[in-house]
């Protein structure tokens, strides 16, 4: 999806700059970056291990913040608000899938899926209906009370990928989401992640190496030398 007018855009990065110090070294991962991604729009980033494909997702998520420039979502501009103010936009608004799931081992899956809804106030019981609903949708029905121990990978990946849509953010942000799994539990896990994205609606901005994940983007891009190009999907 172009985007013909910026000022439409649902994410709007721009001058995004960013450097880490190592040693006596400068690392300038992010120069002078720019983008635009469409609301409803997935897609995906490609790029070399170390490239700032991930430095890039804790920008957008607010986890971390750039040494220059501008990121607005959804016409907040989420790099002029203070730390509480981006974790309750994050909370708000945003879901966070990652390669090694993060799940919480003292939570059962019911409460490890309700926990977004729990840090974001309390929790009605028709939210608790449509939670429970959606783990029978992804066939973890039967695995509510269990711990994430208990899960297989495939099942820790498909609980993560729910956890982070359960509030319905407007932004999904994954890093890896197949990246630790086996062909066809990965396969199965993007066809999930698609299907709840066609459900919902929500922008996806997905980091990947995988061809796989690449050839069903709306578009796909390459971030290499701190600049990002469009290519072929």
């Amino acid at each position: 999806m172009k985007i013909d007018n910026p000022s439409t855009a649902f994410v709007a990065i721009r001058g995004l700059r960013k450097r880490y110090t190592e040693g006596d070294d400068q690392r300038i991962i992010f120069a002078d970056l720019s983008l635009d991604v469409g609301r409803g729009e997935l897609v995906a980033l490609l790029g070399r291990s170390g490239c700032g494909k991930s430095t890039l997702l804790n920008l957008l998520g607010g986890i971390d913040l750039p040494d220059a420039g501008s990121i607005r979502i959804d016409g907040q501009i989420i790099t002029s608000m203070n730390e509480v103010e981006r974790t309750r936009f994050r909370r708000r608004h945003i879901g966070l899938v990652f390669q090694f799931f993060n799940l919480i081992p003292t939570l059962t899956v019911e409460e490890n899926l309700l926990l977004p809804l729990e840090l974001n106030g309390s929790i009605i019981s028709k939210q608790r209906d449509q939670a429970l609903e959606l783990l029978d949708n992804v066939g973890l029905g039967d695995r509510r009370n269990s711990f994430p121990e208990r899960l297989s990978g495939g099942e820790q990946q498909r609980l993560a990928i729910v956890r982070a849509l359960i509030h319905r953010p407007s932004l999904l942000l994954a890093d890896e989401p197949t990246g630790n799994l086996d062909a066809a539990t990965g396969e199965h896990i993007l066809d999930l992640l698609l299907s709840l994205h066609r459900r919902i609606g929500t922008t996806i901005i997905v980091v990947t190496h995988s061809q796989e994940v690449a050839a069903r983007a709306d578009r796909v891009l390459y971030l290499e030398a701190g600049r990002i190009r469009e290519i072929a999907s």
